[in-house]
Formats: C-alpha cells, structure tokens, sequence
C-alpha cells in the first residue's frame, strides 16, 4: 500500500526550489541503486517553473543525465513545437541545457507529426512505447518509473484526466482525451494504471484556489468526481503543497513538519 505524505512549503517560489532539490536527490539515489534513473514530467506553472529551478541549480551535475528516461503524464494535443506544449515548455525551461540521451526523451506525438492529427493513434503509439521500454521485473506494460510528477487543477483534474472523465474509468495506459474543460480541448493522458506503476507519484500544486480540490483529495473523495485523489504510487505518494493550497487541510493530514 502506498505511503501518502504531505509536505508543505511557505509560498510557492520555495516549493519550486524544493522539489527541484528533490528530483536531483531522486534521480541521484536511483542511479546509485540501478545505475539507470526515470522521471515522468508535469506541465503547469510549478511543474515547469521546478524545472527552471532544477537548472539553476548547483547540485544539478549530480546526476548522471545520459542515463536518465524522461517520459510525460500527458499532453497538449498540438503541433510540435507549440508553446502550450509541456515538452515544448520543459526542453526551454531545462532538457535542452542537459546532456541527455535523444533515445531517452519520450514526447508524445505531435498533431502535425507522422502519425497525422489522430489522437487515438497518438495515445496508441505512447501506449507501444511505453510497453517497450518495460523490463521482466516491471511486472506491467508500463515501467516501474522512479518517479512521476503531476499537477493539480482547481477542479481536481491531474494528468488530463477531469471530473468525471471517460479517462477515469479507462484501463488503457494511455488515452486521447476528447473535451477537455480547458483549452485544448484534446489531449493526452497516462490513465491511473499507469501513474500507478511509478514507484513515487508526486503532486505538486500552489495557491489557495486548489485549496478545496486538495482538501477533497486528501480527505477521501472518489477518484471520478476528484481525479487526484485517485494518483498514487506503488510505494509512495507525496503531496508537494504550499501554505495556501493546504490551507483547508486539517492538522491530522499535514505528515510533515512546515517547512
């Protein structure tokens, strides 16, 4: 069963650095028991201004990033080089500053790329990259990921899985996710079995307008109506926060002393 824990920051510029501090820690501790380590990346503000933070950072050598796989948990469907694409956003922002393998990155297909703008062929052929890049001791179709990072909306939504989604309920590891409440309106999706293969899941969110989807999250609501709530690691599940997205958390759920 996954251990949850809730970590909070004072404001959000601080939680940025802090889980940039974490991924090098991470990626580090998973090199040093495999030789090998996996992220999957989130979109967002947060999630990209970590990034941001992560290459700033003078610990960021440590890792070894020619043997770093770096996958994402989903996508705008759009075409390549669009900058509301969180590839796009994330080769900015850090991947182009690093030495990493061009095998080990793993974008989704783009709407104007070979597989034409077909998103359930674009969700199919993630799905066949996924299950190929899975080893014997993966157990699954999906690898054992060191660790997958997710945002949270105001809504609940994570991944691009929304309230009440066709998403939630698809036992697919991936998805093209059609009528999304926010813009675009399709999407790519990793499905909660996947997210569950990561040996850690990470959510990460700021701001006191995800108070009331965080608190509903951590405080038992289903994984349809509150798509976060359902996000958790095989080992691990931690939830990055700061002062205002856990200000409607009680006392009892708050694991960690505030940092």
């Amino acid at each position: 069963m996954s251990h949850r824990e809730v970590v909070i920051s004072p404001n959000a510029d601080l939680l940025a650095k802090a889980i940039a501090a974490r991924i090098i820690t991470r990626l580090v501790d998973a090199q040093a028991a495999k030789g090998h380590a996996s992220i999957v990346l989130t979109g967002g503000r947060l999630g990209i201004g970590a990034l941001r933070e992560l290459d700033a950072s003078p610990a960021r050598d440590a890792v070894d990033w020619r043997l770093v796989d770096v996958w994402w948990g989903d996508e705008r469907f759009l075409p390549a080089g669009d900058p509301e694409r969180n590839d796009t956003q994330a080769r900015a922002a850090l991947l182009d500053a690093l030495p990493l393998d061009p095998a080990r990155i793993h974008p989704f297909a783009a709407s104007d790329g070979p597989l034409g703008n077909d998103p359930e062929a674009a969700a199919d052929a993630y799905a066949a990259e996924l299950a190929a890049a899975t080893v014997p001791e993966d157990h699954g179709v999906v690898p054992q990921f060191d660790v997958l990072m997710l945002g949270v909306g105001e809504e609940g939504h994570t991944a691009s899985i929304f309230p009440e989604s066709p998403a939630a309920y698809d036992e697919r590891p991936v998805v093209a996710v059609h009528g999304c409440p926010k813009p675009p309106p399709t999407r790519l999706s990793l499905t909660f079995s996947s997210i569950g293969a990561a040996t850690e899941v990470w959510l990460a969110t700021a701001g006191a307008e995800k108070a009331g989807a965080v608190a509903l999250a951590l405080g038992g609501a289903g994984a349809v109506a509150i798509p976060a709530a359902g996000a958790q690691g095989r080992v691990r599940t931690l939830w990055l926060l700061d002062r205002a997205a856990a200000s409607k958390l009680p006392a009892s759920l708050v694991r960690l002393p505030v940092t």
